[in-house]
């Protein structure tokens, strides 16, 4: 325990890794652009420089607190200096902020604002640079690149991928993928995690909500709309709700005003997949062959693994993802004449993630020749669609989802945490559904924040051990351990967003540990008071067996390669 003196007013730290966590704790928002608790300290925005009683200047993210240190964070010289860096920034900086799709959002911008900028004194002399929209998902816009290294720390750091690095040096000097690839000849994943990060415009998400309204607009267009679990908890606090609330009512009284004719819950295809992902893991532990299986839920994680470790291919599930599973299903329901009554279909999947642009396109997302998911649109895009849309959410009632695929069971709602495949699957496996049951799978291993969770479990006598991942430079870490025989596993869950889905790439960004931690439990909420919490024991989905899949599981619910 140490104190120091911060503008004049004593203040107690104990194990802050920098001083400017100290500055912060202790009740002063000092503007950062490229500090991110997550990711490796860089200093190279200078925002957070503080002056000390002898006139020196310090990056305070970059400084071990110490002992009766004397901190100055807002003198006189230490804001012209602010001001000025932020207006350097912007003389480099394209200005159009009025059509940028980060207005409103943007880090650079607020700055400008809480620093009373309202002109800038220098030319801009950077060469204008074209637009990278060569990606399903993201778009890269190099001139509004602020070189905060974010992205490129991201990429490397949390992902393990390094996609982005920097080139050139001083004022050439650039954020690009190698030898200035576009984003779609690299190993980009898609998972948007560089765009998170980004406090400007210049990583942001392909958007596709004109396609939507154009099929709303459509009269002969029947549009169907399913809602990811983790959506529900990342929607209401844009409206000024509470944080990590579940909205899910709201969401469903929205779309149908926006103009929606159906609207589902992807839950409900969560609990197709623990029901064909169990059986397909229960078969091959019996024939002991294609161990571990790993999860195929999250396209970027699908996609990692079969650019980096192909031949572990046969290793993923057969499973298609929720999101496709209720596409296929969807689609082929509507095939029927008596039921489309002469109108096109169209699917729009709500995701909180971007890499879902890029699955939709992949082969194995297309049944009798026709695209499963018509359209993707992330949390984020939805939030400027009900804004577009003049509706008041916050005021709305709620209302449930449509059938005859409404409802999905609370282990569907909890996909979109880590080690909620897990704990889903868990259910699946017990005999009991009362409290007790639950309670105890709850507390096997899967649930947590730890990037890699390993457990065992027992089922019918046979110890099965489990891995849990989020992160892809944690399932780098896992699958290395795997392939020089250093760990055995029998079931391996991987997402590519660490902390799961709630982290998205297209969820609404600037979501420090009370959000990150609020979408955590509002998950939890919502399946603790949903009445049924395991997949087997949801009506629906047993009748669509009956049904509508008799001898067409495979076709509708499966892939045949990666």
């Amino acid at each position: 325990m140490g104190f120091m003196t911060i503008d004049g007013r004593k203040v107690e730290f104990t194990d802050e890794k920098n001083v400017l966590s100290v500055i912060r704790n202790a009740g002063i928002d000092l503007p950062t652009l490229c500090y991110h608790s997550e990711l490796s300290v860089f200093g190279a925005c200078r925002l957070c420089t503080v002056e000390d009683d002898r006139g020196r200047t310090f990056a305070s993210c970059s400084e071990e607190p110490r002992d009766g240190m004397v901190i100055y964070t807002n003198s006189g010289k230490i804001k012209k200096y602010r001001k000025m860096i932020v207006e350097l920034l912007l003389s480099a900086h394209c200005r159009d902020c009025t059509t940028c799709v980060k207005s409103g959002e943007c880090v650079l911008q607020d700055l400008a604002h809480r620093m009373n900028i309202t002109s800038v004194r220098f030319q801009n002399t950077r060469e204008e640079r074209p637009l990278d929209t060569s990606s399903p998902a993201l778009v890269r816009d190099p001139n509004k690149c602020i070189l905060c290294g974010d992205c490129v720390r991201a990429c490397s750091e949390l992902q393990g991928l390094g996609v982005l690095g920097f080139a050139h040096r001083g004022t050439d000097a650039m954020v690009m993928p190698a030898f200035d690839k576009p984003l779609s000849a690299t190993d980009c994943v898609s998972c948007g995690q560089c765009r998170v990060f980004c406090p400007t415009g210049a990583i942001s998400i392909k958007t596709h909500m004109d396609e939507v309204w154009d099929a709303i607009a459509d009269p002969n267009t029947r549009v169907v709309a399913q809602v990811a679990p983790a959506v529900r908890v990342a929607v209401g606090d844009a409206f000024g709700l509470t944080k990590g609330h579940s909205v899910m009512g709201k969401l469903v009284a929205v779309l149908h005003r926006m103009g929606f004719d159906e609207v589902y819950d992807t839950a409900f295809a969560a609990d197709l997949t623990i029901m064909e992902e169990s059986k397909e893991f229960l078969d091959r532990v019996e024939k002991g062959e294609k161990l571990p299986l790993f999860t195929s839920c999250c396209p970027a994680w699908v996609k990692y693994l079969c650019d980096q470790y192909p031949e572990y291919k046969d290793n993923l599930s057969t499973c298609r993802s929720p999101q496709g599973m209720f596409s296929a299903v969807m689609k082929e329901y509507y095939r029927d004449p008596e039921k489309n009554q002469g109108k096109k279909t169209f699917v729009v999947s709500i995701m909180p993630c971007t890499a879902k642009k890029m699955e939709i396109l992949r082969p194995n997302s297309f049944t009798k020749g026709e695209q499963d998911t018509d359209v993707v649109i992330t949390t984020t895009e939805l939030i400027r669609m009900i804004r577009n849309s003049g509706i008041e959410f916050s005021t709305l009632a709620t209302e449930a989802c449509d059938m005859p695929f409404g409802f999905g069971s609370g282990a569907g709602v909890i996909f979109g945490v880590t080690g909620g495949v897990t704990e889903a699957m868990l259910r699946r496996f017990a005999d009991r559904h009362d409290k007790a049951t639950m309670d105890s799978v709850a507390e096997a291993g899967a649930r947590g924040e730890a990037g890699i969770k390993e457990f065992t479990v027992t089922y019918k006598g046979t110890p099965l051990n489990v891995c849990v991942v989020s992160g892809l430079a944690n399932a780098h870490t896992v699958m290395e351990n795997i392939k020089r025989g250093k760990k055995q596993y029998h079931i391996v869950e991987v997402m590519a967003c660490r902390r799961g889905c709630i982290m998205g790439g297209g969820q609404p960004p600037r979501a420090g540990n009370r959000t990150k931690t609020a979408r955590t439990e509002g998950l939890y909420q919502a399946d603790s008071v949903t009445s049924i919490r395991k997949a087997d024991e949801n009506p629906l989905i047993v009748s669509l067996y009956d049904g509508l899949l008799k001898g067409k599981v495979h076709e509708l619910l499966h892939v045949d390669e990666y």
